[in-house]
């Protein structure tokens, strides 16, 4: 079905045109913000397009407000990461200008990494973290978590695997 196809054009018009309103009013309860919740509301009507889902909807609400909630949770995650970034800087004894565009780049960098440690589980997190940041050896992070050295092994493999093979994908 492409975009041209009449019976998609009215069958997300009519999406729209019916559900729009409440996913707006969904939203808006939700971020107390008019302006996020009709960013929100136009970028979960432009997921269903690229998704072209649109005819196969039994249930458009719950649909609408899955894919709002997930890029709810995107954008919330973004300002932490962006927030967090921000703070460091501020933290830094040294004062330097980063310009706008190494700012968005390093901001979309962190978000990747985000991404990437999302899907490991806290303990494993937690290792692979203590390792690559804090530079601690197994030895030592074993003594901090109370755990053997087999284990801190078998996490940082588990990790390390994990990005990976997200990376090549």
């Amino acid at each position: 079905m492409s975009c041209a196809d009449p019976s998609l054009q009215k069958t997300v018009h009519t999406l729209y045109a019916e559900h729009h309103p409440w996913l707006c009013g969904w939203l808006r309860n939700k971020l107390g913000c008019v302006e996020h919740a009709a960013d929100l509301a136009q970028d979960t009507f432009i997921r269903v397009l690229t998704l072209r889902k649109a005819a196969e909807l039994r249930e458009p609400r719950a649909y609408l407000s899955s894919i709002a909630r997930s890029l709810m949770i995107d954008m919330f995650r973004r300002r932490a990461v962006e927030q967090a970034y921000l703070e460091t800087l501020a933290a830094r004894p040294e004062q330097f200008e980063v310009s706008p565009e190494a700012r968005t780049l390093i901001i979309e960098a962190l978000l990747e990494i985000d991404r990437l440690l999302d899907g490991l589980g806290a303990r494993t997190r937690e290792i692979f973290l203590m390792a690559q940041l804090d530079g601690l050896s197994y030895v030592e992070i074993g003594r901090r978590l109370d755990v053997s050295v087999t284990t801190v092994k078998k996490h940082a493999v588990r990790a390390l695997t994990h990005c990976l093979m997200l990376a090549e994908d």
